[in-house]
C-alpha cells in the first residue's frame, strides 16, 4: 500500500503536470497499476507505514550547536568533534539538511507568478475583541489567501486555527473561487506540517486535502517571512485599511462586513501590477485546477456511542441529540458553521457552531423529549406489584417445632 504522500504526489503529477501513467511510473517508481488506482481512488489510502528513526537523531543536538557557532564547518571536522563511528554518508545527508539553517540569509530577486501557479496563506489574528456570546470575547483567526499571479484576495474567520476548521475554511475560499491553484504556499503552521531533521513534512490530514485537489503544499522555512510577502502585506493591509473604524456583534457579522470590504479591495489599482486584481482575475482562474468532483473530506468527524447524558463534545462545546438515540451509535460532523448528529441515516441533532467555550448547547425539543422519557421510567418503578403470598396456620408451626398443642392449650388453662 502506497503513502498518503505518494498518493498526493501521483495525482498532483497527472493533474497539474499532465503527465502519463507511463512517466510518473518511470519517476516515483511505482507500479502501473498503483499509479492507475491512486488516479481512480476519491479518497487516500487508509494507513500509512510509520516512518523509521535514524542513527544521527541522537547526535543531531550536538550538530545543530556546532553549526549555530560554525556554520560551515565541514562534515568530517563534524564527525570528529562528535565522536561519529559510522560511515559519513548518513552523516552528510542530515548535515545537508540542517545546514542552511544556520547560514546567513540570501537574498534572491524578486519572484514573477505565473497565471494559476500558486496561492500563499496565512493565519491573520486581528488585535479586536469580538463578541463570541454567552458574554464572551474572543480573537479567532482570519485564513487570507493571495493568489499569485492576480493578487486577488479571499479571507474569512474561522473559529478556530485547528486542523478540522483550517482545512474547512481552505475549501470554503476555494468553493468561492471555483477553481484551485497549482500550489498553495504555508509557513509552518502546526495544522499544515512540521519540520523533522529540517525536512518540511506536511500532516496526513493536509496530504489528504492536497491529494483530492491534486495541488502541492509548500512550507516555507523557519524565520523566512519574504518567502510569503505578499500575504504577510496584506495581513497588514487589512489590519490598517479593514479594521479601523468598525465594530462587530459576532463573527457572522466580521465575515460580512469582510467579504463586503473585500469586494472593494481587489478593485483598487495595485501600484505593482498596474492594474486592478480583478483586471487579472479571470486570465489567472482560467489557468488553474477544476474543482474536484468528490469535495475532500474536511471539518470535525468522529463516531461514539450515545451515553445517558445525551451530550456529544466538539471544540470545547457539549450538544444536545435527541435522547432516542441512547446506546446507539452515532457520526457527529462539524463545519465551520454547524453541528450535525446522525444516527443510522437519521438526523437527530443540528446546531449552529458555538465559538464561544464550554457551553452547553440545548435544543428544546431534545430537552423535553428527555423530561418525557424520565417520567415513563420512574411511573415505571413506582407501579405496584401484586405478588400473591401463601397463607399458614399457626399449628403448622407448632408441628414444625415439635410442639403438643393440645399440651400446650392445657398448661395455658391451668395458669
Amino acid at each position: 500500500m502506497i503513502s498518503v504522500e505518494d498518493w498526493a504526489e501521483i495525482r498532483r503529477l497527472h493533474r497539474c503536470e499532465g503527465m502519463p501513467i507511463r512517466a510518473i511510473v518511470r519517476k516515483l517508481g511505482v507500479g502501473r497499476n498503483t499509479v492507475r488506482r491512486a488516479l481512480a481512488s476519491e479518497g487516500p489510502p487508509r494507513y500509512q507505514r510509520p516512518s523509521k528513526g535514524s542513527v544521527v537523531d541522537a547526535v543531531e543536538p550536538q550538530i545543530r550547536a556546532l553549526l549555530a557557532e560554525w556554520p560551515t564547518m565541514p562534515v568530517p571536522v563534524i564527525a570528529e568533534r562528535i565522536g561519529w563511528q559510522r560511515g559519513l554518508t548518513v552523516l552528510k545527508d542530515r548535515v545537508r539538511e540542517l545546514r542552511p539553517l544556520f547560514l546567513p540569509p540570501d537574498p534572491v530577486s524578486r519572484t514573477v507568478y505565473q497565471p494559476g501557479e500558486l496561492a500563499q496563506c496565512d493565519l491573520w489574528f486581528p488585535p479586536v475583541d469580538i463578541p463570541l456570546g454567552f458574554g464572551q470575547v474572543g480573537r479567532p483567526p482570519v485564513l487570507v489567501m493571495v493568489s499569485g499571479y492576480s493578487r486577488v484576495i479571499a479571507a474569512r474567520l474561522i473559529p478556530s486555527r485547528q486542523g478540522p476548521d483550517l482545512l474547512a475554511g481552505h475549501w470554503a475560499l476555494l468553493s468561492g473561487w471555483g477553481r484551485v491553484p497549482k500550489t498553495l504556499v504555508w509557513d509552518n503552521e502546526s495544522a499544515v506540517g512540521f519540520r523533522k531533521a529540517g525536512r518540511p513534512v506536511l500532516t496526513e490530514a493536509m496530504n489528504a486535502f492536497r491529494g483530492t485537489l491534486g495541488i502541492a503544499v509548500i512550507q516555507c522555512r523557519p524565520a523566512d517571512p519574504e518567502a510569503k510577502g505578499l500575504v504577510e502585506r496584506v495581513n497588514g493591509y487589512l489590519e490598517t485599511s479593514f479594521l479601523p473604524g468598525r465594530s462587530f456583534t459576532g463573527p457572522a457579522d466580521f465575515n460580512a462586513q469582510l467579504a463586503g470590504w473585500l469586494r472593494r479591495a481587489n478593485q483598487r489599482h495595485h501600484r505593482v501590477l498596474g492594474c486592478k486584481p480583478t483586471d487579472r482575475w479571470e486570465h489567472d482562474r482560467q489557468a488553474m485546477l477544476t474543482l474536484p468532483p468528490v469535495a475532500p473530506v474536511v471539518g470535525w468527524h468522529a463516531g461514539i456511542r450515545l451515553p445517558r447524558d445525551h451530550y456529544i463534545r466538539l471544540g470545547a462545546n457539549d450538544y444536545s441529540v435527541h435522547p432516542s438515540a441512547i446506546g446507539h451509535r452515532v457520526e457527529i460532523t462539524g463545519d465551520l458553521d454547524t453541528v450535525t448528529v446522525a444516527c443510522q441515516g437519521r438526523l437527530v441533532a443540528r446546531h449552529d457552531r458555538c465559538w464561544a467555550a464550554h457551553q452547553s448547547i440545548t435544543d428544546s425539543d431534545h430537552a423535553t423529549a428527555a423530561a418525557r422519557l424520565r417520567q415513563q421510567v420512574r411511573r415505571a418503578s413506582l407501579r405496584p406489584v401484586d405478588t400473591p403470598v401463601e397463607h399458614r396456620e399457626l399449628a403448622d408451626y407448632d408441628r414444625a417445632l415439635g410442639l403438643d398443642t393440645a399440651a400446650t392449650a392445657e398448661g395455658q388453662g391451668v395458669a
